[in-house]
């Protein structure tokens, strides 16, 4: 019963240490993401707006 336990309580930390990488880079890579985000809309805002030029 105590190994259940205990193996239940690893598992937990694991998910808890995923969570912590997945939360960090997410927030590291933000500024990133937003970046390529609203390069890809000027360059379609861009596009659209020299063919009706």
């Amino acid at each position: 019963m105590e190994e259940e336990g205990q193996g239940m309580t690893e598992y937990g930390l694991i998910l808890g240490m995923l969570v912590v990488v997945i939360v960090v880079a997410f927030a590291v890579l933000t500024d990133e993401f937003t970046a390529i985000f609203e390069g890809i809309v000027k360059s379609i805002t861009g596009a659209t707006t020299t063919t009706e030029g």
